[in-house]
């Protein structure tokens, strides 16, 4: 006998357990922080490329451009991962973010570290002084205030629900990519602003004219391993990540727990989106029990999953006596 139970469609934002959206640190405000201050920072950065002729900080400029870009499909991917479920897509379009996520970190390394490489490779081939260095590192030093500011508001996202774990533990286990990647960009950002600080003194305190190609050259290596790292977690995301290990624990104590089941003969989640897991469960019941008491414990199996983890939204409970498992493993 299998019983199947489609939960609740409330909006969660919490991972595994189930929390408002309305949150402290929402994470479209997370979002569209970092968007508002990366375009403003690509504007400048232009500029003062223009006018000093840095390449680094042509590099710098065209790495806000992207991260500005990558904003963008992050709300995309949010806005269009709450679609609902329809015939083509039964279980909704939450993988979507996921999806658009994965986009992000190879724009990343196609965009960001390509573009880069490639204007300190031409500095390098063809030297030539930087000039206006101040307006540069006026530049810079709002560039980096902004960086912090919306690194900040990313960290205190995740902060915000990692408990006692590791921020690095909590990032990779993380199952919601918007704010880890925003964090990572930003991150990714503050250390290209020091490199192309550092790049454009020596080129022009020291009048080492390569220190410029090599500064962009470096930038490139700092985009192409963050967008190795953002690629990977993503991947993990997109082809089906489980829930939790303590979310899979918890999971195991409420289902053991129903007086009447024996033991649990199969236990799977995947997470759809960071806030929809789905859950298939296959329950040895007691040989005892009429169907209707089976019934009676598995909607109030199902009854305490869902209060407890309203991010479960599709939950498939198998029920078998130990007597059919027993007959059908004779047979095999």
């Amino acid at each position: 006998m299998t019983i199947a139970n489609g939960l609740s469609d409330q909006d969660t934002s919490n991972g595994d357990r189930g929390v408002p959206t309305l949150r402290e640190y929402n994470i479209k405000f997370v979002v569209w922080a970092a968007l508002a201050g990366n375009l403003s920072i690509a504007a400048i950065k232009f500029i003062a490329a223009f006018f000093s002729g840095s390449s680094a900080m042509l590099s710098e400029a065209i790495h806000s451009a992207v991260d500005t870009g990558n904003q963008g499909l992050l709300l995309l991917g949010i806005h269009r991962s709450k679609k609902l479920a329809d015939t083509l897509h039964p279980f909704g379009y939450a993988r979507e973010l996921y999806f658009w996520s994965f986009v992000v970190a190879i724009l990343i390394f196609g965009l960001g570290a390509g573009v880069s490489g490639y204007e300190g490779i031409s500095k390098l081939n063809h030297p030539a002084p930087i000039h206006n260095t101040r307006w540069n590192f006026a530049v810079l030093f709002v560039a980096a205030v902004f960086e912090a500011i919306t690194w900040f508001i990313a960290f205190r996202a995740i902060n915000s629900k990692r408990g006692k774990t590791a921020l690095l533990l909590a990032v990779h286990q993380s199952k919601d990519p918007a704010t880890f990647i925003v964090l990572f960009e930003d991150s990714a950002a503050l250390i290209g602003i020091a490199i192309a600080a550092v790049g454009i003194g020596m080129t022009d305190v020291l009048r080492l004219e390569w220190a410029d190609g090599a500064a962009s050259l470096l930038i490139a290596a700092v985009l192409g391993t963050t967008a190795w790292l953002l690629a990977l977690e993503t991947k993990s995301l997109l082809t089906g990540e489980s829930a939790s290990p303590k979310t899979v624990a918890r999971l195991r104590d409420l289902l053991i727990t129903n007086p009447g089941v024996v033991a649990i003969n199969t236990l799977k989640t995947v997470h759809l989106g960071p806030n929809e897991i789905l859950v298939i469960a296959n329950l040895n019941f007691q040989d005892s029990l009429t169907a209707e008491e089976v019934e009676d414990a598995v909607v109030e199996t199902e009854t305490r999953i869902k209060s407890e983890f309203p991010s479960i939204r599709q939950l498939f409970l198998g029920a078998r006596s130990s007597q059919t498992i027993s007959r059908h493993a004779a047979k095999a």
